[in-house]
């Protein structure tokens, strides 16, 4: 096969498709030295019509002869009328991508250095299929808030910059940080400057420097609850309230923790599923048997177990012994009641929440 045309970079992350992009465009700039052949256009498009301006302006870049000679390099970057979207479905658009194909059939690699960059992208879709036969082609990441590749995320940040993390200040920086790519790399630079070089990033640092960013399931009071630990719990409920926090969220997310938790507990002992080293085994096959009967609830939510990301349920059922069925309904029973004391006890919320822990934990 001959050397590609041209570079195609994507993935589900906007951010971390452009940091690549950026990357390989200042490596195909730095030997174009005539600042005139060296162009970036803006691949962003709201509807069709802005989608036909994109392929227009490309072609005639591509087309575009060096004033002075010599090699020309194109970025066309953030790219976003590929994805599985209003804009990227219309007939209009599909017609346009294929135009854009041809164009990249016509790219003379030798005269010009193209570089796409796009986020997100319909990999179902001929378009990105024909890339990665006729492309220097690199998917970034995996699938959209995909654990695997969030955590893929923070240990190449942490190489990048000569630290290493433990698997628990991973697995915390995860949990606070969530699917927030941006903020995951700022982290990573930001524990990795406070311990020094040649020093592992500990779960410590992440719970001290690392603030409760994440919605839904993603609070430290819940990960410290739910491993049973009393003392991290208590600590880490002391953190948030320091910080200005509210009670209502870390509620939320106990309850939401819990729902998941039974759900799991219970596909576990009906032999549907086995929580082993890799998570939970058997899970596609109990989403085949049993997702239908969530009627109704298709939306990602804990109460529907089989709308959550399968590598952040393994994550949750891997972290420690699954409570009984029993524990689980007298946590939700606790929260309830803990919510009821807030409302009678709204200057004291802390107070309240301690009490609670102490009771589920030391119990």
């Amino acid at each position: 096969m001959a050397d590609p045309a041209f570079t195609f970079i994507c993935g589900a992350d906007d951010f971390l498709v452009g940091r690549l992009g950026q990357q390989r465009y200042d490596a195909l700039a730095a030997g174009v030295t005539d600042e005139f052949s060296r162009e970036i256009l803006n691949g962003f498009a709201a509807n069709v019509g802005e989608v036909e301006t994109v392929v227009n302006q490309f072609r005639e870049s591509v087309q575009t002869v060096s004033m002075f000679g010599g090699r020309r390099v194109i970025w066309l970057k953030d790219v976003n009328f590929l994805a599985d979207s209003v804009t990227g479905r219309a007939e209009g658009t599909l017609k346009l991508v294929e135009d854009l194909q041809e164009i990249l059939t016509q790219v003379n690699a030798a005269d010009t250095a193209v570089l796409v960059t796009a986020a997100p992208v319909d990999r179902r879709r001929s378009f990105p299929k024909w890339c990665e036969k006729h492309a220097d082609f690199t998917l970034v990441g995996g699938d959209d808030g995909d654990g695997a590749a969030l955590e893929g995320v923070v240990l190449a940040e942490a190489r990048s910059v000569g630290a290493a993390l433990s698997p628990d200040a991973v697995r915390l920086l995860l949990a606070k940080v969530g699917a927030n790519t941006r903020l995951l790399v700022e982290e990573v630079r930001k524990l990795a400057t406070y311990v020094g070089e040649g020093e592992t990033i500990g779960e410590q640092h992440v719970a001290e420097l690392t603030p409760n960013v994440a919605e839904g399931d993603f609070f430290e009071a819940a990960e410290a609850f739910f491993s049973g630990d009393l003392t991290w719990t208590l600590a880490a409920l002391q953190r948030h309230f320091f910080a200005g926090g509210d009670a209502r969220p870390v509620i939320a997310a106990l309850q939401n923790r819990n729902r998941i938790l039974l759900q799991i507990k219970a596909l576990a002992d009906a032999g549907d599923v086995r929580i082993g080293p890799r998570g939970l085994d058997g899970f596609a096959q109990a989403q085949a048997a049993h997702a239908g009967k969530f009627v109704g609830s298709t939306e990602k939510s804990s109460y529907n177990l089989f709308t959550q990301n399968p590598w952040y349920l393994g994550k949750l059922a891997g972290n420690a012994k699954l409570p009984t069925v029993r524990r689980l309904i007298d946590n939700q029973q606790e929260f309830v009641a803990a919510f009821e004391e807030i409302v009678r006890r709204p200057q004291e919320q802390e107070e309240v929440l301690r009490e609670m822990t102490v009771r589920c934990l030391a119990g």
